[in-house]
């Protein structure tokens, strides 16, 4: 069985972290809605002006969407940079809270750990 694009991982990821369609991409893209499916499954490869604006829409880095870590799972450093950008957006009470979350998860985590 082969290994996932991570090119094509990333950019799945980052289009539903934006929260968008594949339609709604290929609308900006001016391609067909299949052409987005394409790229996403790993089955069309991603021309350079095309990798521009998907980092452009998506609001990535063009290297983050090529950057390839083998050690990590997959996807899960990508999630994790997503997650980050998503806070960055919050208004502060929000992060707050969101914070207080994260600390009483750990906490729950490491006493669950020591059972």
């Amino acid at each position: 069985m082969s290994r996932p694009n991570p090119l094509a991982v990333r950019l799945r990821l980052a289009r539903e972290q934006a929260g968008l369609s594949q339609a709604q991409v290929a609308k900006l893209l001016g391609v067909h809605r299949p052409t987005v499916s394409e790229i996403e499954a790993g089955r069309r490869r991603v021309q350079a002006d095309e990798l521009n604006d998907f980092a452009r829409i998506y609001d990535v880095s063009v290297s983050w969407l090529l950057e390839e870590d083998p050690r990590q799972d997959q996807g899960r450093a990508a999630k994790v940079e997503l997650a980050a950008r998503e806070l960055a957006k919050l208004k502060q009470s929000d992060l707050d809270r969101v914070l207080n979350l994260l600390s009483s998860l750990r906490s729950s985590s490491k006493e669950s750990k020591s059972r």
